[in-house]
């Protein structure tokens, strides 16, 4: 069988971990370029990571993730957020990052950075939360199948309570906002969620080729 594939079937969303086993400086490392390299729709990369290792804040975070004990035991918690505010400075920035990584000419930047401060203006706040929010799900999968591929155990989760985590983690300051939560480290050796078969459709059910 394929590497990728067996990784990916080695992976399950871990109900337990073992609090006492942590992972690596470089592990984490791993997650940081995992998520900086993860594609975002124009590359704008409205979202910012918070990778929490401090026990005291992992166990305040167990109330508001819906008292699910993954927060708490993982070795650390990935909160993925996005931007207050996408506007025509954000964008500045975006295309400036740009012209010097790339050495590209202004001229040939210019369009499409006006093109995209048109189209963002356009859009009311909620239509500009929904698009970031696809980009957090976008870094959320990325970092599930790099996790897998690294042998590093991961939670996805979606049910906890952003308001209060933007209080404690005092997101407001940095201007963000929590989105989703994925714990990560090493499932319990009597986890027994980890010993189940996967359930999925088959591939046949799911795939539609136009040949």
């Amino acid at each position: 069988m394929n590497a990728t594939i067996d990784a990916l079937k080695w992976r399950y969303a871990t109900k337990k971990f073992d609090p006492d086993k942590k992972l690596s400086d470089k592990q984490i490392d791993i997650l940081k370029q995992a998520f900086n390299l993860t594609a975002t729709s124009y590359g704008l990369q409205p979202l910012k990571l918070i990778v929490i290792s401090d026990e005291a804040i992992k166990k305040q975070l167990v109330p508001i993730s819906m008292n699910q004990k993954q927060v708490r035991d993982a070795s650390h918690v990935l909160v993925l957020c996005t931007e207050d505010v996408v506007n025509s400075e954000f964008i500045k920035e975006h295309f400036k990052r740009v012209e010097e990584i790339r050495n590209t000419d202004r001229s040939i930047l210019k369009p499409f950075e006006s093109f995209l401060i048109h189209n963002f203006s356009d859009k009311d706040t909620d239509e500009i939360d929904l698009w970031m929010s696809k980009q957090a799900y976008l870094a959320m999968g990325n970092l599930l199948t790099v996790c897998a591929m690294e042998g590093i155990d991961a939670c996805p989760i979606e049910g906890f309570h952003p308001e209060r985590y933007d209080k404690l983690l005092k997101l407001d300051e940095l201007g963000l906002r929590s989105v989703l939560v994925l714990p990560v480290g090493y499932r319990a050796s009597d986890d027994m969620f980890a010993q189940l078969k996967k359930v999925r459709r088959g591939v046949g059910d799911v795939i539609i080729e136009i040949k």
